[in-house]
């Protein structure tokens, strides 16, 4: 490489304002715990790329106490923040977890060399995202292929984690700890006034779960959907859901913060590849939030590893999209315009 290349690549200009929104604007429509959308952005100081932070304030402590959640949530808005980098002709170098002293610092994610020409993600990710909802609406009866399965294993395995679709006997061993863990949420009245709290009625809400989101219940209880308070909403009709639906397990090798922000990067780049292929996805949460039925979704065939989440996949509506938060409240200018100010930055 010549010297000139080499300097092309170290020296691309500082990312500007409408760059960095863009940026802020797909990172924030990743997926999260009750749409509570734990993250904000701050660009590093030379404007060459951003640091992501988890929002500690916009946690869901009772049913997330470890805080795995949260850090799935925001290594989601992460890989969002690559593809669209990628969109942007940018190479997204990512350090997670990048200082001890910040805690709360996430990511930092380099933008300061151009794209390569084949970018590992694949640029058509980038439409994805404005499509990728949450459905809780029954899916139809048709399998999904073996080869689209085999795409998404591929793709969670080029995240570090590993993605198993299940079969039958595995379905049905989840889909009765998922039944366990959501009695016993219902049964738990401060998880439910938790969950209750992020409901919303009011048509300007910015985060959180709007009534058309809810979805209904399973007419033959076999697919247990979340059950949200609805006592002040009108009743839904429940609905048959597919006989055996597809399942997959998420896991990881570790069962730490950087483990589960490589969770949630793997968990968006499956559900960004299954909606190019025109697939719905919603998140059985239940089980993982209580120990005994999260380590029973353990597969012990499958050797060590902690389950992260359980996806189901199908064909179907499409979710509703949900409310996000405003750029200007997720993406932290401060020190950036100051910097600006003092003509330290081209932004």
């Amino acid at each position: 490489m010549s010297r000139t290349r080499e300097r092309s690549i170290m020296n691309e200009p500082a990312l500007t304002l409408t760059q960095l929104r863009f940026l802020a604007s797909a990172a924030g429509a990743a997926p999260s715990l009750h749409n509570s959308q734990p993250w904000r952005f701050a660009p590093v100081s030379d404007a060459s790329g951003l640091r992501v932070y988890l929002d500690r304030s916009r946690a869901v402590p009772l049913t997330d106490p470890d805080g795995r959640a949260l850090h799935i949530s925001v290594g989601a808005a992460l890989f969002n923040l690559r593809v669209a980098a990628l969109r942007l002709g940018r190479d997204p170098q990512v350090r997670m977890l990048p200082d001890p002293a910040e805690p709360d610092l996430a990511a930092e994610i380099g933008l300061a060399r151009p794209a390569p020409s084949a970018p590992p993600s694949g640029p058509h990710l980038f439409e994805a995202i404005r499509y990728r909802h949450s459905s809780r609406r029954p899916f139809t009866n048709r399998d999904v292929p073996e080869a689209v399965l085999g795409e998404l294993t591929t793709a969670a395995r080029s995240e570090g984690t590993v993605l198993s679709a299940l079969e039958e006997d595995g379905v049905r061993r989840v889909l009765a700890l998922t039944t366990d863990a959501e009695r016993r949420t219902g049964a738990d009245l401060a998880r439910m006034a938790e969950t209750r709290s992020w409901l919303r009625l009011e048509e300007e809400a910015a985060d959180g779960i709007p009534a058309a989101a809810l979805g209904p219940q399973d007419h033959d209880a076999r697919v247990p959907m979340r059950g949200f308070t609805r006592r002040t909403l009108p009743l839904t009709p429940p609905e048959r859901f597919e006989a055996l639906p597809q399942l997959a397990l998420l896991t990881t090798h570790g069962d730490a913060p950087a483990d589960w922000l490589r969770a949630g990067q793997a968990m968006q780049r499956v559900w960004l590849l299954a909606t190019t292929h025109g697939l719905r996805a919603s998140v059985l949460h239940q089980a993982v939030e209580w120990p005994d039925t999260r380590w029973g979704l353990r597969d012990p065939a499958e050797g060590v590893g902690h389950v992260q989440l359980v996806l189901r996949l199908g064909y179907g509506p499409p979710g509703p999209a949900t409310p996000r938060r405003p750029v200007d409240e997720t993406l932290d200018l401060t020190d950036h315009r100051a910097a600006a100010g003092r003509g330290e930055s081209s932004c």
